[in-house]
């Protein structure tokens, strides 16, 4: 028998996350396309960036016919969106805050569109959605040190999508990612918690994945 679980954090009762879900003003929206395997993962960072963020889309699936409005509404309007992955065409976000600002009216900011999974799988997305390759892509530089040591990964210097997310809107917005990077720490230490504690020493000294 399935534990209850909570109807807004969708995680078991025992480890509801909602008092550490902090409203976060955003002001480009954030739209989140997460791998099915991902919705019920109890490490996925995705879920508590949208319920903490004012402007957020969570959409799952994997094929194109899973994403098959956003591919309409990303088509009919390219210039309004920007994805956040490392594609070989992808610049960094870091140099292009001027420029975005100069395109993007205030009334109009610009959409960003994250690929949620591990990495395997965010390329999987990528792969399976040509259409993501029309719109203008970013990357980070200078990204900071990623806190979520949970999930093992072999990216360098890699970041959850909490973090990622965080990282773009304060770069684009100076947004104050405090309640984002908040909810992640809370998820952090629950999972910490439950690892048996000879063990936990090898997590501390994990780099983040993108999930």
């Amino acid at each position: 028998m399935s534990r209850p679980r909570c109807s807004h954090c969708l995680r078991p009762q025992s480890h509801c996350l909602c008092a550490h879900i902090q409203p976060c003003h955003n002001q480009h929206p954030v739209l989140i396309m997460q791998h099915s395997s991902e919705q019920q993962h109890a490490k996925g960072t995705a879920l508590l960036a949208y319920q903490a963020l004012a402007k957020a889309e969570l959409i799952i699936g994997e094929s194109p016919d899973d994403f098959q409005q956003l591919k309409q509404r990303v088509l009919s309007q390219p210039e309004a969106f920007a994805l956040i992955y490392p594609s070989p065409l992808s610049q960094a976000i870091e140099n292009q805050v001027t420029r975005l600002d100069r395109i993007v009216t205030a009334d109009k900011p610009l959409q960003l569109i994250f690929l949620d999974g591990t990495w395997r799988k965010a390329k999987k997305l990528w792969h399976l959605n040509p259409w993501l390759q029309h719109l203008t892509q970013f990357h980070f530089e200078t990204p900071p040190e990623g806190q979520y040591v949970i999930r093992k990964t072999s990216v360098d210097k890699g970041l959850s999508t909490i973090e990622a997310i965080a990282y773009s809107l304060q770069v684009l917005e100076n947004l104050d990612s405090q309640p984002l990077l908040k909810a992640l720490a809370a998820l952090k230490q629950q999972q910490l918690a439950a690892i048996p504690e000879g063990y936990r020493h090898r997590y501390n000294k994990q780099k983040a994945t993108s999930s």
